[in-house]
Parts: C-alpha cells; structure tokens; sequence
C-alpha cells in the first residue's frame, strides 16, 4: 500500500539570487519530493497514530465527512522504511538550501499548556507571561485567541500556570445574552471578557482529560475558587450535556456540580424551557421541578454586589448567597497529569 506524506518548507522570501550550488541543491529537493509524492495531491504529513486520529484526519478535510466503522490503517511505529529513507534525503535538501535556518516545530498548540511547551522547547529559559495567544482545538484553518493564565509566580514558577481561561467576566463591558451560535462559536475579547465556545471546549475535553478551576472575587476584594478533578462537555447532538466531578474546595463552595448532567441552555435553544431568558445568560441550568434553575450564574447580567431579586446577577450560590452578583469570574481549563492525579 503507498503511503503519500506532504512536507513544508519555509523559505526565506527576501532571497532573489540563487547561486549554482543552491540550484543543484533546489533541483535534488523537487527530486526528493517528487518521488515522495510522486502525483498523488497534497495531503496533511501527520501519520495516524490511532483511530482518534484516523477521525480527526477524515473531518479535517472535509467536516461532513462520514467515518464509519470499519478497518483503517494506523501507524503506531511510524512510515515505512523507504519513506524514511526518501524523508532523510529530503531533510538533506532542505538543510543544505535553507542553511542555518532554526528547525521549527510544526505542531499547532490544542491549549495553553501546548503554547508554553511549545515556548520552551525551542528556548527553556524562555519567559512564558500570562497573555492572549492562539490555539487550534479545530484544526490549522481555525485559529483561536485565548487568554493563558501562566501562573508566573516566584522565581518565574509556573506550577499553577498553563490554564486554558474558557469564561471571563470582569466588568460587564461584554453583554453574554446571546444565541446558541454565539455560545457555540465563541464571542468577546480574550484581552477582556469573552467565552472561547462550546465547540472548542468539546474539541479539547475530547482529545484530553481536563480539570476546571473557577476562580472568584467580590468588590469587597475577597476571593475563593471551586476546582473539579474532571471536566469535559458532550458533542453538539447532545446539546453540550455537562459532566463534571472531583470536586476539591477553594473556600468557594460547590455550585456546578447541581447541574452535572444537564445540557447547555441559551433563550433561543433552551431545553429547561424558560432558565435562560428568566436568569438573561447561556449556561447549564436544571430544570424547576427538580428545585431552582441554578446554584451558579457566570454568564449572567453583570451586577453590581448586593441585587434586589435573587439569582439574577453573576451567581455563586455557595459562596455569596442568591442575591449578590460577583465582580469577577473566571473559568478556566487544563490537563489532568500525573501530579494533579498524585495530590488527589
């Protein structure tokens, strides 16, 4: 079975001569490629390393692609031998045309955890700031701007650091009243309040195993957190069902595990019926004949602390009560490892 690996090569644009050497040296890479390729079209160089990624492969050419069951092939020890003999001739080609240009990693980072790897395998010393970066839970032609809580702490320690934010709300200056696409694609500022998207939080908890940290502030400047050991979202059909657990507290309490198991609601797309419209947000709400719609309300009208009708505001039932409206909450994602797992 012929195997077909496409390869690019980042070339220096400002370059118009091309001397006798790097001609003979360009005509042995087309050589090289060419006989890679031979005339198959051009197709992505990853190599399957599982089914997962046998179905991530198929939908990233074609998002409606059918994947049915059935035998595909995987790779798990890498290509074949002669293409890593052809891929061996071709790094010769590109090393020798492009000289000492730096080797560049062309991975495409899912999360803020792959954004400081990636940071820190080309320079470790390298300083890694909390800020806006972009990711690519769905793929090259989708890029998304995210806020990366870095944890810089002490001695530029990142070990509460590498969190995904999927949720900010700091000053109101972003109205979260809206429809199911908007919940669903993402809206607002990474720079300031936005939600990163349903579809991109499924994308990563479904690649991954994540945890949730919320962190939370009053305006009398107290602060607390809720974290939750597992996190991850159900696909679309299932209208983002929540599934959430482990939780460990951060002095805040515990008001999102009340909705575990409920499917995301927003006033145009709301199986509760009514939660979303009464309560003016898009989030996960239960249903009112098994108590009240919510215990938590981060996508809820930005309020100023104490509020005269309960449940309205941005909500942390077990922290403030039902009438008061936080000044800020974050919501924020990232891998469970091994050392998460050990101080459970």
């Amino acid at each position: 079975m012929s195997q077909v690996n496409q390869f690019a090569v980042d070339c220096c644009d400002s370059c118009t001569l091309v001397s006798a050497q790097n001609k003979a040296m360009l005509v042995l890479l087309m050589v090289a490629v060419t006989s890679l390729v031979h005339s198959a079209p051009v197709i992505n160089i990853s190599l399957p390393l599982d089914c997962e990624d046998v179905y991530n492969l198929k939908i990233s050419t074609n998002k409606s692609a059918s994947v049915p069951s059935g035998v595909y092939t995987i790779y798990p020890a890498g290509p074949d031998e002669p293409n890593k003999a052809m891929l061996v001739l071709l790094m010769v080609a590109v090393t020798s045309l492009v000289h000492s240009a730096p080797v560049i990693n062309i991975s495409l980072p899912l999360d803020c955890e792959d954004v400081y790897n990636l940071k820190i395998s080309t320079n470790k010393s390298a300083s890694v700031p909390s800020g806006v970066y972009t990711i690519y839970p769905a793929g090259p032609d989708e890029p998304v701007t995210v806020y990366c809580d870095m944890g810089c702490g002490e001695n530029n320690s990142h070990q509460d650091g590498k969190w995904t934010v999927i949720q900010r709300r700091i000053d109101g200056n972003v109205s979260f009243y809206q429809p199911w696409e908007q919940y669903k694609n993402g809206f607002g500022d990474a720079n300031g309040e936005y939600w990163i998207g349903l579809r991109n939080i499924f994308l990563m908890t479904y690649r991954e195993k994540y945890q949730l940290k919320v962190n939370i502030e009053d305006f009398e400047d107290g602060n607390a957190y809720a974290q939750y050991t597992f996190f991850y979202i159900d696909p679309e059909s299932n209208n983002y069902r929540l599934n959430i657990g482990g939780y460990i507290d951060g002095g805040a309490g515990d008001s999102l595990s009340y909705v575990n198991g409920r499917e995301f609601s927003t006033f145009d797309k709301d199986p509760t019926g009514y939660c979303a419209d009464t309560f003016s947000g898009g989030f996960w709400y239960s249903y009112y004949y098994w108590g009240q719609c919510h215990l938590a309300n981060p996508n809820g009208l930005y309020k100023h602390g104490n509020m005269a009708t309960a449940n309205t505001g941005i909500m942390w039932q077990t922290w403030k009560g039902n009438y008061y409206s936080l000044k800020n909450i974050v919501m924020k994602i990232r891998r469970l490892g091994l050392e998460d797992i050990t101080n459970l």
